[in-house]
């Protein structure tokens, strides 16, 4: 965490252990911190140009004697953190709300030099498949609320797995609300029985759905600004997509987005593909269908097949139709269309409204 601040992960080891013991050698540190000790050596010094540590006198007030066995006998001790990592942390306060000011004089500047017949603020361009790529990590990184977001099974420049903007995004609390097309869902491979989330409460706030095709893709933040694909190329000279600023558009946008999300089906389904039960119930009958059986429920309601429920599940598709003759006794119905009726009055399955 302390290399926000400037310490690379070999620094931030040692200063921990100093830390935990007070004072030490470079010697003692360096086997505690899984480093050699010209490396902790190096670390130490570099965290006492910073004001976090300070070096030991010895016996006769001075600095141990150089050489290799007089570094290794080195001794630090560690400034008080609270005090210590305050001066740097507002170091990086400071300069951040100069950057924070610069940025906001290039944004004035960019817009009084745009010509005034070109609305740069309302609709950009932008073409190439990296400069695509980083609007989309761009726009899903200054998201405070809210993302939404259409996913096609189309070609795409990012997969879900490349989005790391969307995992910082939900650590910071902003909610996802997705629509897939069903075969885009079908492709990803799930895990039977899902995996627990590293964090359940944010998992929570990725929400999807599926329908048989979307208009294409989508991305909408905070209902501000908008990605807008124009091709699915995913070659650098045919890339291009629209960023979308102007009231009017998003507004239509977002109105668009509302409309499909209503008609959606929701499943336990993240983007990433992995398969999860938090939104199922937590009391099961005992007689009634488990787990994985709300989990096949919910996927075939969504419309997929039986070989892509199977594929989701990590089953084969034999079992999947087993399971789903089962489900069909335990509800007393005849035909799959009879069983998604006793699945909805009973709460087997998510709802929508």
């Amino acid at each position: 965490m302390l290399t926000l601040v400037g310490l690379d992960a070999e620094t931030e080891r040692v200063y921990r252990q100093l830390v935990r013991l007070g004072s030490g050698s470079v010697a003692e540190l360096a086997g505690r911190a899984g480093v050699d000790p010209e490396t902790a050596r190096h670390c130490l010094r570099a965290l006492r140009r910073r004001g976090l540590v300070s070096r030991e006198s010895g016996a006769d007030g001075r600095p141990p004697a150089e050489g290799a066995d007089g570094a290794a006998a080195e001794r630090y001790t560690a400034a008080p953190p609270a005090v210590a990592l305050a001066g740097v942390l507002e170091q990086y306060r400071h300069d951040l709300r100069r950057a924070e000011l610069a940025a906001t004089d290039l944004a004035g500047q960019f817009r009084a030099d745009a010509p005034p017949d070109l609305p740069h603020e309302l609709v950009e361009v932008v073409v190439g498949a990296e400069a695509v790529r980083q609007r989309f990590a761009q726009i899903q990184s200054g998201a405070g609320e809210e993302v939404l977001a259409f996913v096609t099974a189309r070609p795409t420049l990012v997969t879900g797995a490349e989005n790391t903007a969307e995992d910082r995004a939900v650590r910071r609390g902003v909610r996802y609300r997705v629509v897939v097309e069903r075969p885009a869902v079908e492709a990803l491979r799930g895990r039977a029985g899902g995996e627990p989330a590293q964090d359940p409460a944010a998992e929570e706030l990725r929400q999807l759905r599926v329908m048989e095709t979307v208009p294409g893709k989508l991305v909408v933040a905070d209902r501000r600004v908008a990605l807008l694909p124009l091709t699915d190329a995913t070659t650098d000279a045919r890339a291009a997509a629209l960023v979308v600023r102007a009231p009017a558009l998003l507004e239509s946008l977002v109105n668009a987005f509302e409309a499909i999300w209503s008609r959606a089906w929701p499943i336990p389904v993240t983007p990433d593909g992995r398969v999860t039960v938090g939104r199922l119930p937590a009391r099961l009958p005992e007689d009634g269908p488990d787990t994985t059986d709300l989990l096949l429920l919910s996927l075939l309601m969504a419309g997929m097949t039986d070989a892509g429920t199977a594929r989701q599940l990590g089953l084969s598709e034999r079992t999947v139709q087993r399971r789903v003759r089962r489900l069909m006794g335990i509800a007393g119905v005849t035909s799959r269309l009879q069983l998604g009726w006793v699945a909805r009055d009973r709460g087997w399955v998510p709802s929508w409204r």
